[in-house]
């Protein structure tokens, strides 16, 4: 089936099994954290299918972005609802983690089991080079997208050096970019309002998208009765695994306690996987001793080069703690419960969140307060993003104190070139990495 429209086709309303396919292929290409899987999104449903506006895109960034939890993921449940209602966000949503979590599964088996496996290891270095020129260009292309005002480059300055130079919680990042955007549009709106900047096909034509910028009368109208519904339902499914833990199994088994622990954690993520590291890392390895700090550190480097939110770092901390603590059971059983236990907690508030919030939030599409708010909130967001990818690509180029790894760096520095220069598809360039990686590891083996 051909997945990409024509650039000069008036797009169609895809049909479901074709927005299937697509959400497929973002779960299972979705590398790079938060930064590299927004950008894979804006360019498989802004750029190539044009679904999406720009305007409609970044709106729906915004309110993702002030939300904990996974932002990314959260970002997909609500472009699927977009396009095709509730079954669209719960397709998107799934098959966004899916992927991704199937792989830190089976990769947590084998080091479990095994260690460390040489092969893989070696697709992983090859993986980290690639996903560093993803995440680098993503920046670039998402920078271009957000920052058009001079206001937004000095909003995005100040936040990049709060976080990688004073380490100012994002939550405080957040909230005092929202109050600059309220009272900084209160004095002048101009400044905060993003200009409109139509995708022009040939000879200047506008090129439509599915879903625009304006108000749709096809998405539906909030209501109380929707919004508690909503909220009923995915707090219910949110929830039930525990209580059916806690019933069953009782409060000190090891289910009970990681499904109330990241069920907490769940509300505290502002920021994502690395502004929520500490706070488990701590409870995890110190308090309830669930892993070690050295396994917690393999885990976060696993999380960085497979596909999915970086927050599946805390699967592999459900994993590792159900391997210590299974009692009585089997050791494999117990920690595939517990990483599906947590994976079950840390991913389900997205959907709430989102099904319960996202209609009041498209009728705020023109509320100017409320856009000027967001557009100074996405601003700042991009500061942040900038300090993730600067923080990946240091974590490649010196893997630990006084190590250098130039090999890595000159094979992003080519992965970005064929990224920003001829346009090459994210897949082609994680296989290419992928490819590398073994072909390293089979040259030292000769």
């Amino acid at each position: 089936m051909k997945l990409d429209d024509s650039p000069n086709s008036t797009p169609e309303h895809p049909t479901f099994f074709r927005a299937v396919l697509v959400w497929l292929k973002v779960g299972l290409l979705s590398f790079g954290g938060p930064t590299g899987q927004i950008a894979l999104m804006h360019r498989e449903l802004v750029e190539k299918r044009r679904w999406l506006s720009d305007g409609r895109f970044l709106h729906a960034l915004n309110y993702c972005m002030i939300l904990p939890g996974p932002e990314a993921q959260q970002l997909a449940i609500y472009t699927g609802w977009l396009l095709h209602r509730t079954w669209g966000g719960v397709i998107a949503g799934v098959l966004f983690v899916l992927p991704g979590a199937l792989l830190m599964w089976a990769i947590s088996v084998v080091y479990v089991m095994f260690g460390t496996v040489p092969i893989v290891e070696a697709v992983f270095y090859g993986l980290k080079p690639a996903v560093m020129a993803i995440v680098a260009a993503a920046v670039i292309r998402i920078g271009q997208k957000v920052l058009r005002r001079r206001v937004m480059w000095v909003l995005a300055v100040i936040s990049f050096v709060c976080i990688f130079f004073i380490n100012v919680p994002f939550p405080l990042i957040v909230i005092g970019a929202g109050m600059i955007g309220y009272w900084g549009g209160e004095w002048r709106s101009d400044l905060f309002e993003l200009p409109t900047r139509p995708e022009h096909g040939c000879g200047g034509r506008i090129e439509p998208s599915v879903v625009g910028d304006q108000i749709s009368d096809s998405i539906p109208k909030p209501s109380v009765m929707r919004t508690v519904g909503s909220i009923f339902l995915w707090g219910g499914l949110w929830l039930l695994p525990v209580v059916l833990s806690i019933v069953v199994l009782g409060w000190q088994n090891i289910l009970s306690q990681q499904g109330l622990f990241f069920s907490k954690a769940a509300l505290v993520t502002f920021g994502g996987a690395y502004a929520v590291l500490p706070y488990v890392a701590q409870q995890a390895v110190e308090s309830h001793g669930w892993l070690s700090t050295a396994q917690m550190m393999d885990g976060l480097g696993l999380a960085e080069t497979t596909p999915g939110p970086l927050i599946l770092v805390l699967q592999f901390v459900g994993f590792m703690g159900g391997w210590a603590n299974g009692g009585g059971a089997s050791p494999l059983v117990t920690a595939t419960l517990a990483a599906a236990m947590t994976c079950w907690v840390t991913f389900l508030p997205g959907f709430l969140f989102i099904f319960a919030g996202a209609p009041y939030i498209e009728r705020t599409r023109g509320n100017l307060r409320l856009n000027n708010v967001l557009s100074a909130v996405t601003a700042a967001v991009v500061g942040v993003v900038l300090n993730l990818a600067v923080w990946f690509a240091w974590q490649v180029i010196s893997p630990a104190p006084g190590q250098w790894d130039f090999v890595s760096l000159v094979f992003a520095g080519l992965f970005f070139l064929v990224l920003q220069r001829w346009k090459w598809d994210v897949l082609w360039v994680v296989g290419a990495g992928a490819v590398l990686g073994l072909a390293g590891w089979a040259y030292r083996l000769i």
